[in-house]
Order: structure tokens, then sequence, then C-alpha cells
């Protein structure tokens, strides 16, 4: 459980802040506020009741302000309506009269008022440009009562001097010079932060890594034999907590506006999206939502088939249905009694099963996240016996591996137990590794050579590279080494890209954007932090410094240039145009006669008829005369001899039609030809031929296929069925 928070921001509204100094397009109450709304947005966003806040606003002119002082918000968890209420609020005022010691006092009393004697971390974070005139009576009891309430002090000034980060503004006021001497000693007196706000701000890009009290997993003994049978069996007790764990992005929620919605609620497939009732009585309903949206819950159907039923399926409850397991394609059903055979009854262990040695173990068999063994904190006897184990198995360089039942009747698991000897604390890492039955072996083709089918062994062949484009690619990676390439203050070399340096992307990319979105909900996404995207291209000075490498590798590997794409005169198809810029396909068609498509060679001669055709009346021309060689083999084949021959043509006629955008052809066909079959119109006996046509999923371009056709799915479904024809010897029937 995370500790109890309580922070007072005091922000400075004085008008003053409504200046654009240091040649900033904001003014210094918008940019200032770039940093608080980061820190309150953070608070928000962990949704912890015990994360708690306040905000004082300074030389203010509220009719409820005292001395200039106005309190936007008492201490206590902030959600997303307090955060529209205080944008509304903190806005540049008319006055310059305030005293920002007065405020923080005012932050002091609210901070006691509301913790008591209770355990809190206090905070007060003070955000001004240090105009106005201060009030120092008093200052020692004040340092007094922060140290004694414990409470941490931050003041943030804007354009403050501060030699550490390098930044003096230059002709500053007198009044602010001396404000900034008071401000600071104050600070360094209470151990707390004095600072210029443009360290803040820059500092909001890196990532804050998130910090959860560990929670034990495991809280038993590890055993090395059976202590129950053995006095010379090996038992310790132990607690396992995580040392990994993986933080992902914020998910997101799924929300409907009230307008869209007929009768509140809505239905799509078997899921139905539920409002809730806003005319419900009180205490049966959650209330409306101010905003015109309600959150979306859905409420599931099962069907199954049956002919008898309209629509051909009938709504069944989840009583009715069995539970059913994957099995490759296939759903495997298995009984409540059958399962509970399955299910082994098993107790909370940590056994050791057996040792391995360091080398003989490879990290691509790790399956989980680590965590960390220690021994009870009590029981020193446990401790010492587990170090012992720990420098046994270091010194052996081995690992042990164990066989983990985290609580009663859990599936046991196999995890490795690791040494780890550090200078604070001793320790067994643990990760889990799969059982024999989990591991599967696949052998893939040598890279390095080629074996023949007569088993004769190739070292040089196209496929394979040569010496010296083995060595090119070499010597090109060696020359983005990052290992070195990195310097520390010093200037020396480092690794560039440290696993301390690195965070992820998408997760902070995505809480940057929701902490931005919640106070700015009108305003454009800010770019992302450059933390976050400086590793994800390569440094110009390596880029630079490796290029003579990469152009000798180009030279070796005669990488050539892919030729730029041509829109044909097809609607949707791409052709490469040649880098010499001579079509020959182009010069080939145009010789050639445009007349007839040959039956013996009909579907190269279709494709490029359709190539050529300067006349839209072409494709239809073009169609037709396929067909008509398509029914001449159905009609003349004998048996099913031509079957395989005009499935190849139907495929090709289908697939141009669907590029040349032109469905309709393809579809009325398709419904003739299958009159013709169950009409005996090509020959006697031939439905095996429509049985393949379905075999090969040749049936009516749908609208899913394609946006310009007509056909429904059940439409296209009733068409290549043919349950009037007659049953026929050759093949099965739909």
């Amino acid at each position: 459980m995370a500790d109890k928070e309580a922070t007072v921001y005091i922000v400075d509204v004085g008008r003053s802040m409504g200046g654009r100094n240091q040649g900033r397009q904001q003014s210094d109450l918008e940019w200032a506020m770039l940093y608080v709304w980061d820190k309150i947005t953070s608070t928000v966003a962990t949704d912890r009741k015990t994360a708690t806040l306040g905000v004082i606003g300074l030389r203010t002119i509220e009719e409820e302000s005292f001395a200039n002082i106005t309190v936007f918000q008492d201490i206590k968890q902030t959600l997303l309506p307090d955060l529209q209420r205080l944008r509304s609020l903190i806005k540049v005022s008319k006055t310059n009269d305030g005293d920002a010691i007065s405020a923080i006092v005012l932050a002091i009393e609210a901070i006691a008022k509301y913790c008591k004697k209770l355990k809190y971390k206090r905070k007060i974070v003070l955000v001004t440009n240090g105009q106005g005139s201060l009030d120092t009576d008093d200052v020692s009891e004040i340092i007094l009562k922060i140290k004694e309430d414990n409470i941490e002090l931050v003041v943030l000034g804007v354009d403050f001097d501060d030699a550490d980060y390098g930044f003096k503004e230059e002709d500053k006021d007198s009044q602010k010079t001396e404000n900034e001497a008071i401000l600071k000693s104050l600070a360094d007196s209470c151990d707390g932060v004095f600072g210029t706000i443009a360290q803040a701000i820059e500092e909001l890009g890196i990532p804050r890594l998130k910090m959860t009290r560990p929670v034990n997993s495991y809280k038993d003994q590890l055993t090395l034999g059976d202590p129950e049978q053995y006095d010379t069996a090996m038992s310790i007790d132990v607690e396992r907590f995580p040392r990994t764990m993986i933080r992902r992005p914020a998910s997101a929620s799924q929300y409907v506006h009230r307008a869209d919605l007929s009768n509140r609620r809505a239905s799509v497939s078997s899921s139905t999206t539920i409002l809730p009732d806003v005319d419900a009585p009180e205490g049966e309903s959650s209330a409306p939502n101010t905003n015109g949206l309600a959150a979306v819950r859905n409420a599931r159907s099962y069907q199954v088939d049956d002919d008898t039923a309209p629509g051909g399926k009938r709504d069944v409850t989840r009583d009715e249905l069995a539970k059913g397991y994957e099995y490759g394609r296939t759903a495997v059903h298995i009984s409540e009694s059958d399962e509970s055979i399955t299910n082994l009854d098993t107790k909370a262990a940590l056994e050791v099963v057996g040792f391995i040695p360091w080398n003989s173990y490879d990290r691509y068999m790790s399956m989980s996240t680590s965590n960390v063994i220690i021994a009870q904190k009590t029981n020193s006897k446990a401790i010492i016996a587990l170090s012992s184990l720990i420098h046994a198995l270091f010194e052996l360089e081995s690992f042990a591996i164990a066989r983990l039942v985290p609580k009663a009747n859990k599936t046991p698991v196999l995890v490795l137990l690791a040494p780890s000897i550090e200078v604070d604390y001793e320790c067994l890492l643990d990760v889990q590794i799969p059982f024999a039955e989990d591991v599967r072996s696949y052998r893939f083709a040598p890279l390095d050579r080629i074996v023949t089918v007569s088993g004769k062994i190739l070292k040089e062949h196209r496929n394979l590279p040569n010496e010296v484009l083995s060595s090119a690619i070499s010597d090109y990676v060696d020359s983005l080494d990052l290992s070195a390439f990195g310097k520390d203050d010093d200037g020396n070399p480092m690794e560039y890209m440290q696993m301390t340096d690195t965070f992820s992307s998408v997760l902070h990319r995505i809480d940057q954007a929701v902490r931005w979105r919640a106070v700015h909900p009108t305003e454009p996404i800010p770019p992302p932090y450059d933390i976050l995207t400086k590793f994800s291209k390569i440094p110009d000075d390596l880029e630079a410094s490796s290029k003579s490498k990469l152009m000798k590798l180009i030279e070796a590997a005669d990488v050539k240039k892919v030729p730029p794409k041509l829109r044909s005169r097809k609607r949707q198809r791409d052709r490469v145009a040649p880098l010499s810029g001579l079509d020959v396909s182009a010069l080939l068609a145009t010789s050639r006669p445009t007349g007839k498509i040959s039956p013996d060679n009909p579907i190269p001669e279709f494709r490029q008829m359709l190539e050529t055709t300067e006349d839209p009346n072409g494709i239809v021309d073009a169609a037709g005369q396929l067909i008509s060689i398509i029914e001449k083999h159905i009609k003349d084949s004998f048996g099913d001899r031509n079957y395989d021959r005009v499935i190849a043509e139907m495929t090709a006629l289908r697939e141009e039609m669907i590029e040349m955008e032109e469905p309709g052809l393809w579809n009325d066909w398709l419904r003739k030809l299958k009159d013709k079959l169950r009409g005996d119109g090509l020959g006697a006996g031939r439905n095996e031929l429509w049985w393949r046509i379905r075999k090969a999923k040749l049936g009516l371009v749908v609208k899913n296929e394609m946006e310009v056709s007509d056909i429904g799915d059940e439409e296209a479904r009733q068409q290549m069925t043919m349950k009037a024809a007659k049953s026929s010897q050759n093949g099965p029937l739909a």
C-alpha cells in the first residue's frame, strides 16, 4: 500500500504573472502552470484516495479572499471535474498585492488540520515570480513549525537565478532580487528545495518511475528433500516478492452519447450497449453524466445453428452451453466432472528438485518476470541457512531448479533459482522455466551452407554471402557500436544507450497525452518529449562516421534502386516502370494484334488483352471470350479431365474482374453457369464441377470484398448451394 500524501500548491496569479519575458510566447503564469498541471494530473492519474492535494491562489482579488489569498481547493482527492473547475479559477488577476509567506502559513494550517497527527507525506509547493512584498515577521516560528510537522517546502520561481542550472536574469528588479534571497533562505532553513521553474519544466520530460510497495506471493518453506520423512532434509522459512513487474499503458473506457441512442439502448451483433436508466429512482441507477456521456455495459447473447429457426439460428442461454478448449482448429468439449480430474490437489511448497551449472542454462528459457526470495526477516536461523545456500550456489557456479506452488490448489510451475550477492543484501532470484512438454524443437536450414538433395554441401551459392559481403557487413555493424559511443561528465567513453536512460515510448507518451488532455480538452497534444525519441534514430555523428562502411556494403551487396510504381489503366493495380525507360511489354503489346483469345493459352492472353485495351467495352469483350472458352472446356471435358483447367481459368476471371472493379460481369455469369450445370446445358453429370467451384471458393463477389458489389453474404451462400440439382455419382453436393 502506498503512503498517504497531502500536498498544497500555492500558485501566484498576480498581475505581473501575465507578462511575457525572456522571449517566451506564453505568459509567466501559463508557463509555470505547465509544471503545476503536470504534477496535479500525475496525482489524479494514480486514482488513489490517499493521494490528496489542495490549491491556494496568491495575489487574488476574489470576494472570498483574505489578504489577497484564496483557497481554490481544500485538501482532498482530486478528480477530473475538480481539474476543470481549477482551470477556470487559475487566471491572471488585476492586482500585485499579496504575501507569499502568509500563503505558506495558510498552507501549513490546512495540512495540520487535514492530517492531524496521522502519518502523511506533507509537502508545500510555491510557484511565484517573486514580485510583491513579503512579511518576514515570525519567519523563525514558521521554520520551526515546518520542521516540526515534517513538511517538505519547494519554492520554484519564474526566472529565478540558479547557479547550478546556469541561469541568471539580467537587469533584475531590486524588489525581486530581495524576495528571491528571502525565499531561498526560508527554503534552505527548512531543508527544502529552491530553484528556477525552467529546470523543473525541463525535467518533466524525464519519465517518473512508479514505485509500489511489494506484496509477497509466497511465504512458506524452501525445502530440499522431504522434512516429514528425513531428518537430514533442508527446510528454510522464506518469503517471495516481485523484483520486476510489467507496467502497461492506461486502458481506455467506452462511452456513448445519449443522443445517439434510441430509447437509451442500441444493439450490435450479439453484444448490446445498455445505458443506466436515468429515470430510475435514486439508488437504483447511476446518476446521469453531465457531459452527455454514459458508460457502456455489454449484454452478451449466445446463438447456435438451427435450420428450423427463423434466420437459421436459435438463441440459447449460457447454462445450455458446454465448455470447450481449442485444439488446433477443433473445439474439444470437456465436462466439469472430467475437468475436475485434471485439477491437481496441491499444497503451497517450494521444493528444490535439482541443480545445473551456469553455462548449461540458456537465457531464452526464461518465461516470466523475476522474483526475489529472501529469508523471513525475524528468523535469524533461516537467514543464516539461506545465506549458506546462496554462497554454495555462487561458489559452485550453479543454479537450483525448484517446483513452486504459490498457494494451495494452484498449478505447480518450475522456477530457476539464481544466487545474488550484493553489498547490502543476499537473495535468490527466481524466474519461471518450461516443463519438457512446453518445449517444441524446430529445425531450420543452416545459414552458412546449402545442402542439396543428394547431400552435397555447398559453401558458395548465389543465396549465400561471399567473403567480401560478409566482411563488409561485419565492418558496418562494428562501425555502429554503441558500447563506447557515449561520454560521461569527464568526457570519457561510456555506453551510449544505458538501461536506466531508456523508457517505453508507448507507455509514457500515452501518459503524457492523457495528462495534457485532462487540462487542455481542445488544444492539440504537444510532441513527445525528446528523451522518448532520443534512441529511436541513429546519432548524427555515428551515422556520418559509418557512412563510408555503408557505401562499401552497398557496393558489395549490389544494392539496386527499386523502380517506382506507376498507375496502370486498371483502377487498383500498380505496375513497375522500367529504370531504362524502355517498356518492352508496351512495345510487344502494341505490335500484337488485339483479336481473339486462343483456347490453348487463354489466361495470359486474357490478362494481356486487359492490359492493352483502351476501350472500356474491351473489358466486356475479353471477359466474354474467356467465358466462352471456359464453357467450351466444360462441355468438351471427358469426365473431370478439364476441371482443373476450368478452375484455373475461372480463378483468373474472378481476380481480374475484382481488379477492374467489374464484379457484375462475374456475378451474372456465375448465376447462368449454375443454371446450365443444373439443367445439363454443358453436358450431363457436371455437378462435381460445382462442388469443385465451391471448394475453390469461387463464389459471388460480395460487398465485403468490394464496395461496388450489391451482393450480401446470405445471397452468396444460397447461390453456392445446389439442393434442387439431381444427385451425381461423381461428387458430393451441398
